[in-house]
Protein backbone atom coordinates (compact mmCIF):
# COMPACT_ATOMS: atom_id res chain seq x y z
CA UNK A 1 0.00 0.00 0.00
CA UNK A 2 1.28 3.23 -0.96
CA UNK A 3 1.42 6.33 2.09
CA UNK A 4 0.35 9.50 1.06
CA UNK A 5 2.34 12.49 1.72
CA UNK A 6 -0.19 13.71 4.38
CA UNK A 7 0.07 10.10 6.11
CA UNK A 8 4.13 10.06 6.50
CA UNK A 9 4.24 13.47 8.04
CA UNK A 10 1.87 12.55 10.61
CA UNK A 11 3.59 9.25 11.31
CA UNK A 12 7.01 11.15 11.65
CA UNK A 13 5.06 13.31 13.96
CA UNK A 14 4.08 10.46 16.05
CA UNK A 15 7.42 8.22 16.61
CA UNK A 16 8.67 10.79 19.40
CA UNK A 17 5.85 10.34 21.11
CA UNK A 18 5.60 6.73 20.71
CA UNK A 19 8.82 6.63 21.62
CA UNK A 20 8.96 8.87 25.21
CA UNK A 21 5.67 7.09 25.97
CA UNK A 22 7.75 4.11 27.04
CA UNK A 23 10.38 6.13 29.48
CA UNK A 24 10.01 8.51 32.40
CA UNK A 25 9.33 11.99 31.78
CA UNK A 26 12.55 13.84 31.63
CA UNK A 27 13.05 15.76 35.20
CA UNK A 28 12.04 19.34 35.12
CA UNK A 29 15.23 21.80 34.92
CA UNK A 30 15.74 23.32 38.68
CA UNK A 31 14.76 26.53 38.98
CA UNK A 32 17.71 29.32 39.97
CA UNK A 33 16.23 31.73 42.01
CA UNK A 34 16.64 35.68 40.86
CA UNK A 35 19.82 37.56 39.97
CA UNK A 36 21.68 40.68 39.53
CA UNK A 37 24.65 41.30 37.98
CA UNK A 38 27.22 43.05 40.42
CA UNK A 39 29.41 45.11 38.43
CA UNK A 40 29.51 46.98 35.30
CA UNK A 41 32.49 47.88 33.36
CA UNK A 42 32.96 50.85 30.86
CA UNK A 43 36.10 52.03 28.30
CA UNK A 44 36.35 55.81 29.06
CA UNK A 45 39.35 57.00 26.50
CA UNK A 46 42.37 55.88 27.51
CA UNK A 47 40.91 54.44 31.23
CA UNK A 48 38.38 52.09 32.73
CA UNK A 49 35.39 52.73 35.03
CA UNK A 50 33.24 49.73 36.86
CA UNK A 51 30.23 50.19 39.03
CA UNK A 52 30.19 47.99 41.48
CA UNK A 53 26.96 46.77 43.24
CA UNK A 54 28.05 46.74 46.58
CA UNK A 55 24.71 45.99 47.72
CA UNK A 56 20.83 46.37 47.45
CA UNK A 57 17.23 46.45 49.80
CA UNK A 58 14.06 46.85 49.84
CA UNK A 59 12.88 50.06 51.95
CA UNK A 60 9.58 48.46 53.01
CA UNK A 61 8.54 52.24 54.23
CA UNK A 62 6.39 54.75 51.90
CA UNK A 63 8.65 55.95 49.97
CA UNK A 64 7.26 59.57 50.67
CA UNK A 65 8.68 59.50 54.20
CA UNK A 66 12.23 60.07 52.43
CA UNK A 67 11.68 62.02 49.20
CA UNK A 68 9.19 64.66 48.16
CA UNK A 69 8.77 65.91 51.75
CA UNK A 70 7.46 68.88 50.66
CA UNK A 71 4.94 67.97 48.38
CA UNK A 72 1.14 66.63 49.15
CA UNK A 73 1.05 62.85 49.40
CA UNK A 74 -2.01 63.08 46.17
CA UNK A 75 1.29 64.66 43.97
CA UNK A 76 4.11 62.46 44.89
CA UNK A 77 1.44 59.19 44.48
CA UNK A 78 0.42 60.66 40.77
CA UNK A 79 3.94 61.40 40.04
CA UNK A 80 5.15 57.53 40.90
CA UNK A 81 2.05 56.18 39.13
CA UNK A 82 3.22 58.13 35.96
CA UNK A 83 6.62 56.14 36.13
CA UNK A 84 5.28 52.92 37.01
CA UNK A 85 7.06 53.28 40.82
CA UNK A 86 4.99 51.99 43.61
CA UNK A 87 3.98 53.72 46.18
CA UNK A 88 4.56 51.50 49.09
CA UNK A 89 7.71 50.35 49.01
CA UNK A 90 11.40 51.41 46.90
CA UNK A 91 14.96 49.75 46.29
CA UNK A 92 18.21 51.42 47.35
CA UNK A 93 21.13 50.74 45.65
CA UNK A 94 25.01 51.20 46.61
CA UNK A 95 27.05 52.14 44.16
CA UNK A 96 30.65 52.84 44.37
CA UNK A 97 32.71 53.16 41.33
CA UNK A 98 36.28 51.86 40.67
CA UNK A 99 38.90 53.76 38.14
CA UNK A 100 41.43 52.06 36.23
CA UNK A 101 43.88 54.62 35.18
CA UNK A 102 46.26 51.90 33.85
CA UNK A 103 49.32 53.52 36.98
CA UNK A 104 46.43 53.26 39.17
CA UNK A 105 43.24 52.11 40.83
CA UNK A 106 40.95 54.34 42.69
CA UNK A 107 38.16 53.23 44.12
CA UNK A 108 35.47 56.02 45.08
CA UNK A 109 33.82 55.51 48.23
CA UNK A 110 33.31 52.20 49.98
CA UNK A 111 29.65 50.74 50.25
CA UNK A 112 27.44 50.03 53.49
CA UNK A 113 30.37 47.22 54.59
CA UNK A 114 33.65 45.79 53.98
CA UNK A 115 31.91 42.38 53.34
CA UNK A 116 30.00 44.27 50.08
CA UNK A 117 32.59 46.28 48.79
CA UNK A 118 35.07 43.18 48.64
CA UNK A 119 32.64 40.70 47.04
CA UNK A 120 32.16 43.55 44.55
CA UNK A 121 35.48 44.23 43.57
CA UNK A 122 36.66 40.36 43.58
CA UNK A 123 33.43 39.95 41.24
CA UNK A 124 34.94 42.59 38.94
CA UNK A 125 38.49 41.46 39.23
CA UNK A 126 40.02 42.90 42.19
CA UNK A 127 41.34 42.03 45.26
CA UNK A 128 41.12 44.84 48.50
CA UNK A 129 45.28 44.84 47.96
CA UNK A 130 44.96 46.16 44.96
CA UNK A 131 43.45 49.62 45.43
CA UNK A 132 46.28 52.30 45.29
CA UNK A 133 43.83 55.01 46.52
CA UNK A 134 40.41 55.58 48.00
CA UNK A 135 38.17 58.54 47.56
CA UNK A 136 35.31 59.58 49.92
CA UNK A 137 32.91 62.04 47.99
CA UNK A 138 31.09 62.59 51.39
CA UNK A 139 30.81 60.75 55.03
CA UNK A 140 27.19 59.05 55.32
CA UNK A 141 27.66 55.61 56.59
CA UNK A 142 26.50 54.17 53.39
CA UNK A 143 29.44 55.53 51.52
CA UNK A 144 32.37 54.91 54.56
CA UNK A 145 30.86 51.52 55.85
CA UNK A 146 33.55 49.80 53.75
CA UNK A 147 36.43 51.44 55.17
CA UNK A 148 37.77 49.31 57.92
CA UNK A 149 36.91 45.03 58.12
CA UNK A 150 37.62 43.41 61.56
CA UNK A 151 39.41 46.38 63.29
CA UNK A 152 41.77 46.85 60.23
CA UNK A 153 41.78 49.30 57.09
CA UNK A 154 39.90 46.77 54.40
CA UNK A 155 42.04 48.48 51.49
CA UNK A 156 45.49 47.93 53.15
CA UNK A 157 47.69 49.24 50.16
CA UNK A 158 45.71 52.72 49.68
CA UNK A 159 45.80 56.66 50.18
CA UNK A 160 42.92 58.34 51.22
CA UNK A 161 41.50 61.43 49.73
CA UNK A 162 38.57 63.56 50.94
CA UNK A 163 36.86 66.69 50.90
CA UNK A 164 38.81 69.69 53.07
CA UNK A 165 35.06 71.08 53.94
CA UNK A 166 33.56 67.55 54.83
CA UNK A 167 36.05 66.55 57.26
CA UNK A 168 35.99 69.58 58.99
CA UNK A 169 32.33 68.87 59.33
CA UNK A 170 32.74 66.02 60.75
CA UNK A 171 35.75 66.60 62.55
CA UNK A 172 33.54 68.66 64.85
CA UNK A 173 30.45 66.12 64.46
CA UNK A 174 31.66 62.83 64.67
CA UNK A 175 29.05 60.68 64.77
CA UNK A 176 28.98 56.46 64.59
CA UNK A 177 30.29 56.15 60.67
CA UNK A 178 32.56 58.36 61.32
CA UNK A 179 34.01 57.05 64.51
CA UNK A 180 34.01 53.42 63.33
CA UNK A 181 35.72 54.00 59.87
CA UNK A 182 36.73 56.88 59.12
CA UNK A 183 38.09 58.24 62.98
CA UNK A 184 40.92 55.26 62.72
CA UNK A 185 42.67 56.63 59.25
CA UNK A 186 41.97 60.37 59.85
CA UNK A 187 45.61 61.23 59.62
CA UNK A 188 46.08 59.59 56.58
CA UNK A 189 43.45 61.17 54.54
CA UNK A 190 44.72 63.92 51.99
CA UNK A 191 42.44 67.00 52.46
CA UNK A 192 41.44 68.49 48.80
CA UNK A 193 39.26 71.26 47.55
CA UNK A 194 37.36 72.25 44.47
CA UNK A 195 39.01 71.43 41.28
CA UNK A 196 41.64 69.32 42.88
CA UNK A 197 42.72 66.88 40.79
CA UNK A 198 42.99 63.90 42.97
CA UNK A 199 44.57 61.14 40.34
CA UNK A 200 45.02 61.27 36.53
CA UNK A 201 41.78 62.95 34.83
CA UNK A 202 39.91 62.55 38.45
CA UNK A 203 38.96 66.10 39.43
CA UNK A 204 37.11 67.17 42.42
CA UNK A 205 33.67 68.84 42.06
CA UNK A 206 31.65 70.97 44.86
CA UNK A 207 28.35 69.63 45.01
CA UNK A 208 27.85 71.06 48.45
CA UNK A 209 24.20 70.07 50.43
CA UNK A 210 23.82 66.37 50.70
CA UNK A 211 26.51 67.37 52.97
CA UNK A 212 28.23 70.12 53.93
CA UNK A 213 31.08 69.37 51.47
CA UNK A 214 29.80 66.57 49.21
CA UNK A 215 31.99 66.02 46.53
CA UNK A 216 31.25 64.98 42.85
CA UNK A 217 34.20 63.97 40.71
CA UNK A 218 34.87 64.43 36.58
CA UNK A 219 36.44 61.70 35.03
CA UNK A 220 38.22 62.72 31.57
CA UNK A 221 40.36 60.97 29.49
CA UNK A 222 40.88 61.94 26.32
CA UNK A 223 37.81 63.41 24.57
CA UNK A 224 35.65 61.25 26.91
CA UNK A 225 33.93 62.26 29.80
CA UNK A 226 31.84 60.59 33.06
CA UNK A 227 30.44 63.16 36.41
CA UNK A 228 30.78 61.17 39.31
CA UNK A 229 27.72 62.06 41.45
CA UNK A 230 27.70 60.19 44.53
CA UNK A 231 24.81 61.31 46.12
CA UNK A 232 23.79 64.83 44.70
CA UNK A 233 20.68 63.39 43.21
CA UNK A 234 19.85 59.79 44.66
CA UNK A 235 16.74 58.98 42.95
CA UNK A 236 15.88 59.19 39.09
CA UNK A 237 12.24 59.96 39.59
CA UNK A 238 11.88 61.22 43.59
CA UNK A 239 14.64 63.80 42.89
CA UNK A 240 16.31 63.80 39.65
CA UNK A 241 13.30 64.31 37.96
CA UNK A 242 11.97 66.85 40.47
CA UNK A 243 15.37 68.92 41.81
CA UNK A 244 13.31 71.02 43.96
CA UNK A 245 11.73 68.06 46.11
CA UNK A 246 13.28 68.00 49.77
CA UNK A 247 15.38 64.38 50.82
CA UNK A 248 15.22 63.38 54.03
CA UNK A 249 18.93 62.62 53.96
CA UNK A 250 19.98 66.01 52.85
CA UNK A 251 21.73 68.11 55.33
CA UNK A 252 20.66 71.08 54.36
CA UNK A 253 18.09 70.87 51.88
CA UNK A 254 17.86 74.45 50.48
CA UNK A 255 21.47 74.17 48.92
CA UNK A 256 20.97 70.78 48.03
CA UNK A 257 18.19 71.47 45.54
CA UNK A 258 20.36 74.40 44.20
CA UNK A 259 23.19 71.66 43.65
CA UNK A 260 20.77 70.01 41.68
CA UNK A 261 19.80 72.40 39.64
CA UNK A 262 23.14 73.50 38.79
CA UNK A 263 24.43 70.22 38.03
CA UNK A 264 21.85 68.38 36.39
CA UNK A 265 21.48 71.81 34.24
CA UNK A 266 25.08 71.48 32.97
CA UNK A 267 24.75 67.84 32.60
CA UNK A 268 22.01 68.02 30.11
CA UNK A 269 22.88 71.14 28.36
CA UNK A 270 26.58 69.47 27.75
CA UNK A 271 25.74 66.54 27.01
CA UNK A 272 28.05 64.69 30.15
CA UNK A 273 26.77 61.02 31.00
CA UNK A 274 27.01 60.81 34.65
CA UNK A 275 27.28 57.89 37.36
CA UNK A 276 24.66 57.71 40.48
CA UNK A 277 25.67 56.17 43.50
CA UNK A 278 21.81 55.47 44.03
CA UNK A 279 20.72 54.80 40.12
CA UNK A 280 19.20 52.12 39.90
CA UNK A 281 22.27 49.54 38.58
CA UNK A 282 24.20 50.02 36.90
CA UNK A 283 23.48 53.67 37.73
CA UNK A 284 24.97 55.38 34.06
CA UNK A 285 22.80 57.36 32.01
CA UNK A 286 22.09 60.45 30.91
CA UNK A 287 19.94 63.90 31.46
CA UNK A 288 17.88 65.64 29.90
CA UNK A 289 15.47 68.91 30.13
CA UNK A 290 12.16 68.00 30.67
CA UNK A 291 8.81 70.11 30.74
CA UNK A 292 9.68 74.31 32.15
CA UNK A 293 11.69 73.19 35.27
CA UNK A 294 12.28 69.52 35.08
CA UNK A 295 14.83 66.61 34.43
CA UNK A 296 14.67 63.69 33.36
CA UNK A 297 17.47 60.33 33.29
CA UNK A 298 17.67 58.65 30.69
CA UNK A 299 19.87 55.11 31.38
CA UNK A 300 22.24 54.32 29.19
CA UNK A 301 22.18 51.33 27.00
CA UNK A 302 25.29 50.87 24.23
CA UNK A 303 26.62 54.08 23.89
CA UNK A 304 30.04 52.79 26.17
CA UNK A 305 29.95 50.45 23.65
CA UNK A 306 30.91 52.94 20.76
Amino acid sequence: MTMTRRAAIAAGAAAPLAAAAGRPAAAQAARKGADHPVHRRIALGDVEATVLLSGTVTNPQDPHTIFGLNVEQAEFDEVSREAFLPVDRSQFFFQPVAVNTGGRLVLLDTGRDAEGIVAALEAAGYAPEDVDQVVITHMHGDHVGGLMRDGAPTFPNAAYTTGETEMAHWREARGDAYEANVAPLEDRFELVGDGAEVAPGLTATAMFGHTPGHMGYRLASGDRQLMLCADMTNHYVWSLAHPDWEVRFDMDKAAAAETRRRVLGMLADDRIPMAGYHMPFPALGFVERAGDDGFRWVPESYQFML
